[in-house]
Formats: structure tokens, C-alpha cells, sequence
């Protein structure tokens, strides 16, 4: 790769001896990068400003928040009420992470449906799911650190799920609580955690990045570039698309924070703790609720501990279980309908996750359950077999120029008329 020539002599003299610009040229400006990429794609970089927004504003709130018990609760009150801008800056943090999740969410999902998992990006896609747990990691000791109602008794029940795990499980609680119960060496160790793991977060999506990088973005037709006639440089055509997609985000969340923000959280959690008082009703933040829906759904608590890691661990193999040649599901019509029913199960796993566990509402979750697994495990592996796909296109370009479908036809008639 030949270096650039830049005419401003410092940054020349610099890139000389540390070839950042050089670097930034080629991944920025001359990075070959498909010509049809749909609005979809702007999700990865809309993740990026969340947690960018995430970082910044949590080094902030933990310059006037105080990790202890008795001052926790009051702490996050000063900062709501006397800290100059405060109460912005936390609801910024407080529906950031909401926002960061559901930019993500629909960033697999996009990934599912065009199937952007399979070779060679399976380690581009693991990495992905590696941050998807870092995030849960992360958001689950945040939402410990108010110290309210719900904090400290979500905090109560998820690490005692680890007591199921057997010889080590007991231990293991012991050393996430720092002593017999969830007190302040839990809330110091926790607000650590939460503190650095964000920085960790970034040294994955880096490798992220890089392993993207590597073989370049799929696209939504799921077909390799075939030459320069199906890229176009990442700068200018994607930045500013890019740029307009963050206004839209930066938007829609401002209208969270100002008009709705406490929509996404539990009222529960204006109380403080009390480990004398049981809330009715202990709820996970809300994209917490599928897995905790799934973890309700089994009567075995070792069970359903290894059924709700199994609902992650699942993505991890992805690669392997969907063996189909044809990565989008836009020439896989069995695998769209199935796809959609993945993503109402889903839903619907969202939505028993708040409801008590109890009724019919343990029936549906365990129907839910059932069918996201055999979607993985027994749907996906049998379509890769029995499928009958459509044809793809020649090229990128075809589609774009030629008529979408009918670009295989059309390339015929041409030769035909030739």
C-alpha cells in the first residue's frame, strides 16, 4: 500500500515516523467497501457512539457518585438534583445503555437474516457475540450501582443463580458478594467492574473491527465483490450516510431523555434498598427479560442457569449450524418465514420475561423456549438441507444497474442480443 502525499508539512513530518494518517487514509477514505449497502449497515457505527456516549458520560457520574451503601442511593439523588446538568448526563447514561441495546439487537438480527456469520466472517461474528456479553455484564453491575429496590434484589437473585453450578457454585456466590450477602463489598466490586469493562468493550470491537476489515462488509444480496465495479470508497458515500443516521438516532434518543425518561426503567428502583423488603415483583431490566424468561421457563434452577447461557452459547456455534451456501435470506424464502418466527419468539420471550411467573404465562415461556432452540439446533441444520434457494445474482452490480431480480435475465438477453 502506497502512502498518501499529504501537503500539510506537520501532519507529513508526523505520518513520516508514525503513519497514523496513512492508516486513517486507508480505513477511512480509500477502504473498498459494497455499493449497496442498505441503512441496516449504519448500525455498527451507531453502536459506536453509543458506547462512545456511554464511556464519557459514566467517567463523569462516577467523578460524584459514592460506591457505598449508605451513601449510594443519596449520591445518585445529589447528582440528580445538585450537580450542574446532572440530571442530563445521567438520564444520557440511564437510557444510553437502553438505546445501545436495542442499536444492537437489531445489529444481529440484521446479522442473522443476511448471513453475515457464515465464512469466512465466523470469527468476526464471535467476536460479536463476545461484546454482546460483555454489554450484559457490564449493563447488569450498572444497574446494581442506584442502590434501590430493584438493584439490590435483582443483584440478590442473579448471582444466586451461580449457587446451582455444582462443587464451585457456592464459592463462586462468595466471591461475586465479597461476604455472606449482597452488601458493599458487592456495590464496591461491582461499580470496579462496571467502571473498566466498557474500556475492555473497546479492545474487543477493535478486534472487531479488524476482523471486519479482513474480508470487508457483506452486503444484502450476500455475495462477494467481484472488483472495483462493486465497491466505492468508504469516504465520502458512507460517512455521510453515517452522519445522517446518527442525526436520526441522536434524535429519537434526545426525545427519550427529555419527554420519556424513565419509561424504560422500574419505579421500584426511586426506593431505597431494603433487605428487610421483598419488592411483589423482581424484574431485569428490560433486555434482560428474554433470558429471564427462559430462565423461569425450566423447574430445574441448574437448569434453567444452563438453558439461559445456552440462549448465548448457541450464537457462538451459528456458523456451523446453518451450512447453507447462500448467506441472505432475501434467495432463502423457507428461511425468511422462519427467521420472522425467530424474531417473535423472541418478542414474545420479551414480554413473559415482566409478566409473574405463574399460569399461563410458564406455559408460553416454556413454548418459547422450546422453539428458539429447535430453530437453532433442528430448523436451521435441516434448511441448509431440504432449501431449495433461488438464484443469485452475477454480481453487485448487476442488481443495481440491471433490475434488481432480473439481473441474471437480463445479463442472458444481452448476450443473447449480442
Amino acid at each position: 500500500m502506497a502512502s498518501p502525499e499529504f501537503k500539510n508539512p506537520v501532519v507529513k513530518w508526523i505520518d513520516h515516523r508514525l503513519p497514523v494518517f496513512s492508516f486513517m487514509h486507508h480505513e477511512l477514505h480509500e477502504y473498498p467497501t459494497p455499493k449497496n449497502l442498505s441503512y441496516l449497515w449504519n448500525l455498527g457505527s451507531l453502536a459506536g457512539l453509543a458506547l462512545v456516549t456511554m464511556i464519557v458520560t459514566g467517567i463523569i457520574l462516577a467523578m460524584h457518585y459514592t460506591p457505598h451503601v449508605d451513601h449510594a442511593f443519596a449520591s445518585v439523588e445529589r447528582i440528580m438534583r445538585d450537580v450542574n446538568h446532572g440530571w442530563l448526563i445521567r438520564y444520557i447514561h440511564m437510557n444510553g445503555a437502553s438505546f445501545f441495546f436495542i442499536v444492537v439487537y437489531i445489529h444481529i438480527f440484521r446479522g442473522l437474516y443476511y448471513g453475515s456469520y457464515k465464512a469466512p466472517r465466523e470469527i468476526l461474528w464471535m467476536l460479536g457475540v463476545v461484546i454482546l456479553l460483555l454489554m450484559m455484564a457490564t449493563a447488569f453491575m450498572g444497574y446494581v450501582l442506584p442502590w434501590g429496590q430493584m438493584s439490590f434484589w435483582g443483584a440478590t437473585v442473579i448471582t444466586n443463580l451461580f449457587s446451582a453450578i455444582p462443587l464451585v457454585g457456592d464459592g463462586i456466590v462468595t466471591w461475586l458478594w465479597g461476604g455472606f450477602s449482597v452488601d458493599n463489598p458487592t456495590l464496591s466490586r461491582f461499580f470496579a467492574l462496571h467502571y473498566l469493562m466498557p474500556f475492555l468493550i473497546v479492545g474487543v470491537v477493535i478486534l472487531h473491527i479488524i476482523a471486519l476489515h479482513r474480508f470487508g462488509s457483506n452486503n444484502p444480496l450476500g455475495i462477494d465483490v467481484s472488483g472495483k465495479q462493486d465497491t466505492i470508497p468508504f469516504h465520502p458515500y458512507y460517512t455521510s450516510k453515517d452522519l445522517f443516521g446518527a442525526m436520526v438516532f441522536l434524535t429519537i434518543f434526545a426525545s427519550a431523555i427529555f419527554f420519556y425518561p424513565n419509561y424504560l426503567g422500574h419505579p421500584d428502583n426511586y426506593i431505597p434498598a431494603n433487605p428487610l423488603q421483598t419488592p411483589a415483583h423482581i424484574v431485569p431490566e428490560w433486555y434482560f427479560l428474554p433470558f429471564y424468561a427462559i430462565l423461569r421457563a425450566i423447574p430445574d434452577k441448574l437448569g434453567g442457569v444452563l438453558f439461559m447461557f445456552g440462549a448465548i452459547a448457541v450464537l457462538f456455534v451459528l456458523p456451523w449450524l446453518d451450512r447453507s451456501p447462500v448467506r441472505s435470506g432475501r434467495f432463502r424464502p423457507l428461511f425468511k418465514v422462519f427467521f420472522w418466527l425467530l424474531l417473535a419468539d423472541c418478542v414474545l420471550l420479551g414480554y413473559l420475561g415482566g409478566k409473574p411467573a405463574e399460569g399461563i404465562y410458564v406455559t408460553l415461556s416454556r413454548l418459547a423456549t422450546a422453539y428458539y432452540f429447535i430453530h437453532f439446533l433442528v430448523i436451521l441444520p435441516l434448511l441448509s438441507v431440504v432449501e431449495k434457494t433461488r438464484p443469485l445474482p452475477q454480481s453487485i452490480s448487476m442488481p443495481i444497474s440491471g433490475g434488481g431480480m432480473g439481473a441474471a435475465v437480463a445479463a442472458k438477453r444481452g448476450k443473447a442480443d449480442a
